[in-house]
């Protein structure tokens, strides 16, 4: 159930594309039988770069915002998506409570969620959204750009469930990430499923387990196809607790980043990549913030961070840092430097976007104000993936790898679930 889009394209891909049609039928097998061993995230965003010379994740999300620039025609997926995933976890489902970010008034977010209560709606569900804000006291209806509108009402917590007035859902479909922590409202309910799970929040979330995760399905699925993980995997470190405000703290970050920076350079003389190579670095947890810092070069390190206000003086608290090889981006859309965005819901592919940034570098987080979206449309349905196309001159064949990459992420994701659930018996 992967998506063929036409978007046009450009920028060159390398014969990872070829090796990938040629292993269709044996990468298809290989997610069949992974899933019957491990559970999908209820639902999943995945940031793609294409660099031309690799292919890889740079960022999973659980809670993703976006699901109105998936266009309708890729409504009749998510809905099918939407329903195997219902049917596995409350098959006598009635009612679904989606719960939105706290104090969002975005517009953008607003529409993201009359998107999802769409889907929902569309998969046979009663949907409401039941907000937790404090600031959210009574019914309170919002009028959109489209025409639409939409009904925040405040949750009422009752007999260990979790529901509105006059509202019990058998299911809770969180669309916040509750980096700020998790309220006692949502813990210890009662015979409902809450998704994702708590403990997929960034109150506990560390991406360094997750690229952890990811690498080991790399590694596994490079094997099965006959090619080196690192066309497919971003390198990382974790680096822990980084503190910026002291000489010492920013020399030992030096320190590191040189030696990752040395491991990429040895990778790309292997490849003969003539680009200069280069690191970004994130907060391990979203809770201290979602700050991204590329680096090519050590020098530039301190005038970096000063540009961002976070220079040796005023440097903020100690931060857990993931250090990660940056994968830069050939796509273009209308000149602007863009990535691929791929939407999972239960273990399909639904559709996608190009994010896209008129004044970003192919090196840089496009993830930023100013960023503005394309949605990947479907092609017709009798545009398959072409296997005996030249590598890069078809559009489905690019957007089947993008779907791949995406689910390898996605699969990944389940393996951080399980290593990571509180409740789940460990045997050492």
């Amino acid at each position: 159930m992967v998506p063929h889009l036409i978007t046009a394209l450009t920028g060159p891909i390398n014969e990872l594309e070829q090796r990938v049609l040629d292993s269709m039928p044996a990468i298809e097998r290989w997610f069949r039988l992974e899933w019957m061993e491990h559970t999908p995230p209820f639902y999943t965003a995945v940031d793609v770069r294409n660099a031309g010379f690799k292919l890889a994740p740079v960022d999973t999300n659980f809670f993703p915002g976006g699901w109105n620039n998936l266009t309708s025609a890729m409504l009749p997926l998510a809905v099918q998506a939407a329903q195997a995933a219902i049917e596995k976890i409350c098959p006598e489902a009635r009612n679904l409570l989606i719960v939105p970010e706290n104090n969002s008034r975005s517009t953008f977010y607003l529409m993201n969620l009359a998107q999802l209560r769409r889907i929902f709606n569309m998969a046979g569900l009663n949907v409401r959204i039941g907000s937790i804000s404090p600031d959210i006291k009574k019914s309170t209806t919002i009028e959109l750009p489209d025409g639409e509108s939409i009904t925040l009402e405040p949750v009422v917590r009752t007999k260990g469930r979790l529901g509105l007035k006059d509202f019990d859902p058998c299911t809770i479909l969180l669309n916040n990430d509750l980096r700020a922590g998790v309220p006692g409202i949502l813990e210890d309910l009662h015979e409902q499923y809450l998704l994702p799970p708590l403990h997929a929040s960034w109150t506990t979330r560390r991406k360094s387990t997750h690229f952890r995760c990811y690498e080991e399905v790399a590694k596994r699925f490079g094997k099965l196809i006959g090619v080196d993980h690192w066309l497919i995997t971003p390198m990382f470190e974790k680096y822990g607790v980084a503190d910026l405000r002291t000489p010492e703290g920013l020399a030992a970050l030096a320190s590191r980043i040189d030696g990752m920076l040395t491991k990429v350079k040895k990778k790309y003389k292997e490849y003969g990549i003539k680009e200069k190579p280069f690191l970004v670095i994130k907060a391990d947890n979203r809770t201290s913030g979602n700050t991204i810092l590329s680096v090519r070069d050590t020098k530039d390190l301190e005038a970096k961070l000063r540009k961002m206000g976070a220079g040796v003086e005023d440097a903020p608290d100690p931060l857990e840092l993931i250090l990660q090889e940056g994968v830069l981006t050939n796509e273009r859309v209308n000149d602007a430097v863009a990535e691929p965005v791929v939407y999972l819901m239960d273990r399909y592919v639904v559709g996608g976007f190009y994010r896209m940034h008129a004044e970003r570098g192919v090196d840089e987080n496009l993830s930023a104000p100013g960023s503005s979206y394309v949605p990947l449309a479907f092609a017709e349905s009798t545009h398959l993936p072409q296997p005996g196309v030249r590598p890069g001159a078809s559009a489905p064949n690019r957007f089947y790898m993008y779907g791949v990459i995406g689910r390898l992420a996605m699969l990944a994701a389940s393996y951080e679930l399980e290593a990571t659930d509180p409740d789940a018996e460990r045997y050492d």
